[in-house]
């Protein structure tokens, strides 16, 4: 589970989308770069990690683009 932003540093937000959603070099198993349109977890979850918005609707706004 993710940690909350009201709970967690940066630091660990950011932490956790490395770990999470990390590269595998196989995009055709893996599917990542799909989900994200061709950009970095990182920059793709930057409201999450910066604490502005909770992981789960950043993530709502790439099911709906």
């Amino acid at each position: 589970m993710a940690p909350s932003i009201e709970s967690s540093t940066r630091e660990e937000r950011e932490a956790y989308v490395r770990e999470r959603y990390h590269c595998i070099s196989d995009c055709d198993l893996c599917g990542l770069c799909k989900i994200f349109h061709g950009v970095s977890p990182e920059h793709a979850l930057a409201d999450y990690i910066d604490g502005r918005e909770e992981l789960a609707k950043v993530m709502m706004g790439y099911r709906h683009r």
